[in-house]
């Protein structure tokens, strides 16, 4: 469970890795006791900024989709948390360009009746890439409203017929030292591990993705696929995935394994749970009014309530953070 303690208490060097909290200087902009998150765009070269292929993605319109608008481009494909290309937000955008995206492949295995190593060309071809517009909200505080490009990730689990001995999916993000230069960090324990329940796993909500904007992803997006879990906080959503393996036990992901008492298996967005070290009651969405954005309340499930609060029927949500 969740304990709020007073600052006092509670040292960032021991919770978390010292080359990620003094590396915030594009999250928050501090002016005495009010501080503001940064709204304008990271000033990096625009020769570093996103290589969109000339593929555009063929999609049809979500009934899932938020009719709320969705945040500019250019913030979206310039302030990233993807900690293997660098722990700033403007890091990924630069230092992720030199990823191969080709050849790339998925492999499926655990507990499953038909384990198979998939092309990414394959898993693009398997069913109608639709435009879903999401919310991504993340722990530190801010959101963003993206046109996510997939299908529903219950599309290939059919294929490849969970066992009845399926309780979990556990998502792997690659790992090579060659192209991440952040992986010579000791932030966190290396590959990325993220995971859900099955029945997570095969809710409508729960997006294979492959780009946004009616784009193939960004590298520094997660390219060439990733996950989205909207209703979770954003670090849920796995990148650059090489691997999704059907266990019987609950995986050990990559931030519940650094700070067990921060992030939980679930980290479903619950803003009566405060983070030991904020509050995550409300949030700024990036891009919008200027470094003196408003606040807004944070929403249960991020929003999705109606959609996804039945699976989590009988849980003290308070425990299963």
């Amino acid at each position: 469970m969740l304990i709020k303690r007073n600052a006092p208490d509670l040292l960032p060097s021991e919770i978390t890795p010292r080359q990620v909290y003094e590396g915030r200087r594009q999250l928050i902009v501090g002016a005495g006791a009010g501080a503001v998150l940064a709204a304008a765009p990271p000033t990096i070269s625009p020769a570093f900024a996103q290589k969109v292929s000339d593929q555009k993605l063929k999609t049809v319109p979500s009934p899932f989709s938020t009719n709320e608008p969705p945040t500019p481009h250019q913030y979206v494909t310039t302030y990233n948390n993807y900690y293997e290309f660098g722990t700033d937000k403007d890091e990924p955008a630069v230092q992720a360009q030199g990823l191969r995206l080709r050849p790339w492949t998925v492999s499926v295995e655990g507990e499953v009746l038909k384990p198979r190593v998939f092309d990414i060309d394959e898993l693009l071809a398997m069913a109608s890439l639709e435009e879903r517009i999401y919310r991504l909200r993340c722990v530190e505080g801010w959101s963003m409203v993206i046109p996510w490009v997939g299908y529903p990730l219950s599309e290939l689990i059919r294929r490849v017929q969970p066992t009845g001995d399926a309780k979990y999916v556990e998502f792997t993000t690659l790992a090579d030292k060659s192209q991440m230069p952040g992986l010579s960090s000791n932030v966190l324990e290396w590959p990325y591990v993220e995971g859900l329940r099955i029945d997570e796993a095969n809710h409508p909500l729960t997006l294979l993705t492959f780009g946004l904007y009616g784009e193939v992803l960004p590298r520094q997006n997660g390219a060439p696929v990733r996950m989205v879990i909207p209703w979770k906080y954003g670090f849920k959503s796995g990148k650059s995935i090489v691997r999704i393996r059907f266990t019987r036990t609950q995986p050990v992901t990559s931030w519940s394994r650094a700070i067990p008492r921060e992030y939980g298996f679930y980290s479903n967005v619950n803003p009566t749970v405060n983070h030991p070290r904020w509050s995550q009651a409300t949030e700024r969405r990036i891009g919008e009014g200027g470094i003196f954005q408003r606040k807004r309340p944070t929403l249960m499930f991020n929003g999705y309530a109606d959609q996804v609060a039945s699976l989590y029927a009988g849980m003290d949500l308070r425990k299963f953070f």
